[in-house]
Parts: C-alpha cells; sequence; structure tokens
C-alpha cells in the first residue's frame, strides 16, 4: 500500500547504515589520532633526537679514526739519539660492530692467550667510550696474533689491528729516572689543556723529562674520514688530516758521563749527579735502584707495576731529587763559609783537637778517635776534623749557620725542571719551635754543625752547593734540556737560559774554601785522595752520615745501619768545567765508597780519551 509504513527490513537497513557512518566516524577520529601521535613522533625524532640518529646511520659506513702523532726524539747533548719509535701492533675491538659479543670475544680472548672475562672487563670499563671509538685489547701483538686475526677475519667482526708507534729506550735504563717514561693517558690528564681532544688509548709523558717536557713531545693527533663494510672493516678512505708529530729535544744529558756514573755505582743504592760549570745543565744523574722505562712504553702488567711498587728499594722514587739525606761532613763547606762570613773565625783561626769535646753532660766525639791536635780551618777542612767545627758551630749558633748553607743553595729546591723536588731541611731556632713545640738546644747545634741532626739535603742540592763554590758565588739553577728541534723547520733553537743567581756569599770566602777542598784530594792527611786523577786538580770533600748512634752501630751488622756515604767534588779547581756529587747509601765512609765514584765520573768528562765512547744502539 502507498504512503504506508516501512517495511521492517528497510528499517534494519536504514539502522544498520547509521551505525556503519558511526564506526567510519569513530575508526576517521581514531586513524587521525593515530596518525596525529606519528607525525609527531616523527617530528620529536627529527627535532630532538635527528643529529643522534644521522651519526649512528652514517656511523654504519663511515668513521672518524684519530691518528696519533710519532712522539719527538731525545738526544743526549752530542747529539746521540736515546729514544726511538718503532713501528708495533695493537689489537682494539669495536663493541658496535661485534654482534654476538661474546662468542667474538672467546675467539679473540684465545688468538691472544687473554681470559675472556678480562676483555670484556675491559670493554665494560670504558663507560665513558664514544660510540665506534675502538677498545684496545692488546698493545704491541706479535706477528703471530696479527697472522691468525687476519686469517679468521671472517669470525671477528670488530676487531681492528692498527699500526702504532711504540716508544723505545735504546738504553733500558740508563738514565732512566732522568729521561722519564710514558704511559696511557689519565682521565686527570685529559681534563689538561695541553690533552684536550686527544683520544682515549693515546700514550703521554708520566715521568721524568718525558712528562715535564711534554708540551714539546707530545704532538697533535690528525683523523682520517673512511668508509667502513658491515663489520667494520675499512672499504675506502675518505679524508685524512695528517699528525702533526712532537718536537725533538737535546738534553744537557752526556751519554759518556751518565754511563761512567752508572757503573761506578753499579747495583749501591744511592745517587750520582754532575753539574756542567758554569751553564748548571746536569750531565749525568743516576738514581739506583732503578727501572726499565720500557716495561711501559709496551704496557706493563699488572703484575710487574706491583713488584716495582712493593720493591723494598723503592725503584720509582729518584733518590737524586726526591730523596733528602743527613749530609754529614759535607756540610762543613757550609760551615766553614758561615764561620768566615761572620767574622766568627779567620783564616788562621786554630783548634786542639784531642778526640772529643765535652758539651752539657756528654762528649761529642771526632771520626778520628786519638784526636787531629791543633788545625787550622784549612787543615780542618782537609782533614774533617770534626771538633773544629763544633768548637765553631758553638760560637755561630744554628741561625747563622741556616743563613749561609741557604745561600748555598740548601735547603730549598734548586729549580730543576723535573717533577716532585724535594727542598731538604736545614733547621733554626724558629722552625723546631713551629714544628715540633719545642725550644732549640745548643747541644743540637752541634750535631748540625757536622751535618747531622736535622739538617737533611738532596743530592742535587749539593751538587749545586759545590757549583756555586766553583763558580765564585755566581751559578744557574741546574737545567735538563739544551734546545728543541722544531718539526717545522727541523733546526735546533735553544731555550731560554737557566736563571743565574749570586749568592750572598763573598768570593774570596770560596776562593778559600776551593782551596781546602784541593787539599782533600791532593795533600797528605786528605780525606779524598781515593778522587784523584793523574793530571787532573780536582777538589772534593768527604761525607759520612750516621744512620746510629755510634754504639748502636757497633752491635748492628745489617747493611741498613751503616752510615750512609758521600762525596762532593770541582774540577778543575782552578777554573772548574763539572761539579758532582755522590751518595752511596748505607756504604761506610765517603773516602772510600764514594770517592772513588766521583773520580770515574770527572775522569770521563774531563779525560775522555781514558773511556771510549759507548756504541751506538741499545746496551
Amino acid at each position: 500500500m502507498l504512503g504506508g509504513p516501512l517495511p521492517d527490513r528497510t528499517l534494519e537497513g536504514e539502522a544498520l547504515l547509521a551505525g556503519l557512518r558511526r564506526r567510519w566516524k569513530g575508526l576517521g577520529l581514531l586513524w587521525l589520532v593515530l596518525m596525529g601521535v606519528i607525525l609527531l613522533r616523527l617530528w620529536t625524532l627529527t627535532v630532538f633526537y635527528g643529529e643522534e640518529y644521522r651519526r649512528q646511520a652514517e656511523n654504519n659506513r663511515t668513521r672518524v679514526v684519530t691518528l696519533k702523532p710519532p712522539r719527538g726524539i731525545l738526544y743526549d747533548r752530542n747529539g746521540t739519539p736515546l729514544v726511538s719509535n718503532l713501528p708495533s701492533f695493537d689489537v682494539s675491538i669495536v663493541p658496535e660492530d661485534v654482534g654476538e659479543e661474546k662468542e667474538v670475544v672467546a675467539r679473540l680472548a684465545s688468538i691472544l692467550r687473554l681470559d675472556p672475562d678480562d676483555v670484556e672487563e675491559r670493554i665494560a670499563d670504558l663507560k665513558l667510550r664514544r660510540p665506534y671509538e675502538p677498545v684496545k685489547i692488546k698493545e704491541n701483538a706479535d706477528w703471530r696474533d696479527v697472522t691468525r686475526i687476519e686469517a679468521r677475519r671472517i669470525d671477528l667482526p670488530g676487531v681492528v689491528v692498527e699500526v702504532e708507534n711504540r716508544r723505545r729506550y735504546l738504553y733500558d735504563v740508563l738514565g732512566a729516572h732522568l729521561v722519564g717514561y710514558i704511559g696511557k693517558v689519565t682521565p686527570e690528564q685529559l681534563k689538561e689543556d695541553l690533552y684536550k681532544g686527544f683520544p682515549r688509548e693515546i700514550q703521554v709523558g708520566q715521568y721524568g723529562i718525558e712528562r715535564s717536557f711534554d708540551r714539546f713531545l707530545v704532538g697533535q693527533p690528525g683523523e682520517k674520514l673512511i668508509e667502513v663494510n658491515a663489520a667494520g672493516r675499512e672499504i675506502r678512505l675518505l679524508g685524512r688530516r695528517e699528525p702533526t708529530p712532537g718536537d725533538d729535544l737535546q738534553l744537557t744529558l752526556d751519554l759518556n758521563v751518565q754511563r761512567a756514573a752508572e757503573d761506578a755505582l753499579g747495583d749501591r743504592p744511592g745517587a750520582v749527579v754532575a753539574l756542567d760549570l758554569p751553564s748548571g745543565e746536569v750531565l749525568a744523574m743516576v738514581s739506583r735502584p732503578a727501572f726499565n722505562p720500557n716495561d711501559f712504553s709496551a704496557g706493563i702488567s699488572g703484575s710487574r707495576w706491583s713488584r716495582l711498587r712493593d720493591h723494598g728499594g723503592f725503584p720509582m722514587t729518584n733518590r737524586a731529587i726526591q730523596n733528602a739525606f743527613p749530609p754529614g761532613s759535607t756540610f762543613k763547606i757550609a760551615m766553614a763559609a758561615a764561620g768566615l762570613e761572620s767574622g766568627v773565625i779567620t783564616p788562621e783561626t786554630a783548634v786542639t783537637c784531642t778526640g772529643a769535646i765535652r758539651f752539657g753532660n756528654r762528649d761529642f766525639r771526632c771520626w778520628k778517635a786519638g784526636g787531629h791536635g791543633r788545625v787550622s780551618l784549612h787543615r780542618a777542612i782537609v782533614e774533617s776534623c770534626d771538633v773544629y767545627f763544633y768548637e765553631l758551630g758553638r760560637k755561630l749558633g744554628v741561625d747563622r749557620i741556616a743563613e749561609t748553607a741557604k745561600a748555598l743553595s740548601l735547603g730549598r729546591q734548586t729549580g730543576i725542571p723535573l717533577p716532585s723536588e724535594r727542598g731538604g731541611l736545614i733547621p733554626t731556632a724558629e722552625w723546631k719551635k713551629r714544628a715540633r713545640g719545642q725550644p732549640w738546644y745548643p747541644g743540637e747545634t752541634l750535631s748540625v754543625a757536622i751535618g747531622q741532626g736535622y739538617v737533611l739535603t738532596t743530592p742535587i742540592q749539593l751538587a749545586t752547593m759545590s757549583a756555586v763554590v766553583g763558580n765564585g758565588g755566581e751559578w744557574r739553577r741546574p737545567s735538563v734540556v739544551r734546545a728543541v728541534r722544531l718539526h717545522a723547520d727541523w733546526t735546533f733553537r735553544s731555550l731560554e737560559e737557566a736563571e743565574r743567581v749570586t749568592s750572598e756569599v763573598k768570593p774570596e770566602t770560596l776562593a778559600f774554601i776551593r782551596e781546602g777542598l784541593r787539599g782533600v784530594v791532593h795533600e797528605p792527611g786528605g780525606t779524598g785522595r781515593a778522587a784523584r786523577v793523574e793530571g787532573l786538580d780536582i777538589g772534593g770533600k768527604t761525607g759520612t752520615a750516621q744512620v746510629v748512634t755510634l754504639r748502636d752501630r757497633r752491635e748492628a751488622r745489617e747493611t741498613r745501619f751503616r752510615d750512609h756515604a758521600w762525596f762532593v767534588a770541582v774540577a778543575p779547581v782552578a777554573n772548574p768545567r763539572i761539579a758532582v756529587a755522590v751518595l752511596v747509601e748505607h756504604g761506610g765512609h765517603g773516602g772510600s765508597a764514594a770517592a772513588p765514584a766521583a773520580r770515574k765520573v770527572i775522569e770521563a768528562y774531563l779525560a775522555p780519551k781514558n773511556n771510549p765512547p759507548p756504541p751506538g744502539g741499545a746496551s
């Protein structure tokens, strides 16, 4: 019937269409929301993380590899090379390229004969590593290791073999404490301006000249841009900026004199310092026990480092500048100068030595039990009469002694450009009150007068004191580098001369003392006659520094209770060209233990025809 109600099926269809429309609207709205979220996410990734992802994508095919600069070469004063840079193989791993890390690490550890856990620990330790920065697994790998790695390239994705320059110290322990060594840059060093931007695996100066003059030696890294395949292997060079080599240094060290000094000291603990006069240049510096710097440049093992660190002889300490000892009778040089400068004595002042003097409630004994009899200042220096200097010390007082000793370079750093130099100690009454909270007792001055008690000096200080005396009061602070050869033009240029210092002690006082030092070596009764060299005019002073009291020394037979042996010298006396200080720890008497060593050093410098130069190359 027309115009009548719609059939039920028509109504059902319209209801179905209405439901579908609502669903489509809901789906459309949901689609718009999803698209909005996706677009927002894409925008966020592009704006905030785009650079990072672009870099990661780029790193999947390109890498920037740091090129380490060759270090500058060290030469002795005569042009003999002391070090070289030799090519060696380092094995590294790029964790991002590895894939199945445990399997690759196990294979690599087997080839390199390492513990897999140690390799994984090394990778995990480098938390601050930049993405795709190689982690060094083994330094100085041998040719067998490299061959096996190359043969299994397909099984070792992410493993890289790099050719590095390895520092080689051509004479091993010779001059180790002066030359120093290099090692992996520390996190603290990377914060220094000198090393900012350097790779974390680069080796830099850590000790001695290698450390103090690293601003010349280290150079500047370069880089290359390479294309790599899926395994991280280089397939094409895209660009390269060469590293800047370090500058070469000509040291003040004389290899022939250094060799003579080391041979003279032998394996005995102690130190030798030799200075050129009047320049103050260090010709030789020896400290025993020593270490081999090649152990560090090759990557020192934990066990080897533990042995060095725990060694009772402290081989890592430079005794020439970092240890201070009682100077014994070498301090009588300062005492004689103090007496003459103050006017307390004159060259003619004489004292009768009976073998001891009584002061307070104790006897202060001379080393010569029967005494020296009547002695002048000259003979007191020649024969090293303790009683003469006890009497002089009693008249001077500790403060006047300290004033002159400091004018001769004692009790303070010399300024040598090496790290951790000690200043020693020249005591005063005010020092004891401040440091110990006690007054100064007059009897203590008598101990100071013969270089005992609180007096402490380093070998470099006593060598410098000898230089002051030899130069008539003018001297230069000790230096260790003569010139730098810049990589830009390969010409040596002298460094600025070391500071010139003028002592307050009068030249005529020092001239008188030099005659006394000549007598020590050349006159009858002189305590340093073992230092004589035929045809050379040598002046010197022996020193025997007590470690324990006389009574205890008679009872103790262990080496560690023996006296320290000293000898200081200048030569030739009339126009000195060299100053020397020798310390033999627990060596006994200075005249028998230290003076012969000084003689060999002086002879090597002033009479080289008797000492042929060492052969070139490693010893």
